[in-house]
């Protein structure tokens, strides 16, 4: 894969047409899922943002199968005084294309967090990282990751600032949240990690 500090390539079927999303600085956005299986069987439903220019021409359906490259974006949101991390893909192409599913990442970037290690019940490792992936502007994307085994080992020794390097998967998880109008149903997205590269590395 092109090295860059934010790559995703995802291959899966269109879930339905492309909404209309928002308008920003005369150019307008759509948004759509794109259903992308796992070799599980699970299949990973992901939100995707493009611009209409990208969209012309293409006249997708619901179950299309589409090409799309870009990165992973964040977006903070504030709802009902509640603040909430959007994970999204920003794309910067898509082709109607048939083929065998892809979702392959690539991210650089900052710890913005201490590295969280445990075991599950059943004795396997994981570290949770937030990675916090510059781009223009001085901005930046904030981004949860998931690492296991010997990968979360290696990862648990870092800190805040240290730079990293992941390559691994963008999955959806649903889980529940209890709320004050009771329990809700809600997704998360993350970056499954199944390699990484500490500060030695590089």
């Amino acid at each position: 894969m092109e090295r860059t500090n934010n790559l995703i390539r995802l291959r899966g079927e269109l879930d339905s047409l492309p909404q209309f999303s928002h308008e920003n600085h005369g150019r307008r956005f759509h948004r759509f899922t794109l259903n992308v299986p796992r070799l599980s069987g699970a299949i990973d439903r992901l939100p995707v943002v493009a611009s209409e220019s990208l969209l012309d021409g293409l006249d997708p359906c619901a179950g299309t199968m589409l090409t799309v490259t870009g990165q992973i974006r964040s977006h903070n949101l504030r709802i009902d005084g509640v603040r909430r991390l959007l994970i999204f893909v920003f794309a910067s192409t898509i082709t109607v294309e048939d083929g065998e599913p892809i979702n392959e990442v690539t991210l650089e970037g900052p710890l913005c967090r201490e590295p969280n290690y445990r075991h599950t019940p059943l004795g396997r490792e994981i570290c949770d990282v937030m990675l916090a992936i510059p781009r223009a502007f001085h901005r930046a994307d904030h981004l949860p990751c998931i690492l296991w085994g010997r990968v979360a080992q290696k990862i648990a020794s870092c800190h805040v600032r240290d730079t990293i390097r992941v390559r691994g998967r963008l999955q959806s998880r649903i889980y529940t949240k209890q709320t004050e109008d009771g329990p809700q149903e809600r997704t998360a997205y993350e970056i499954s990690a199944m390699e990484a590269d500490a500060p030695e590395d590089f």
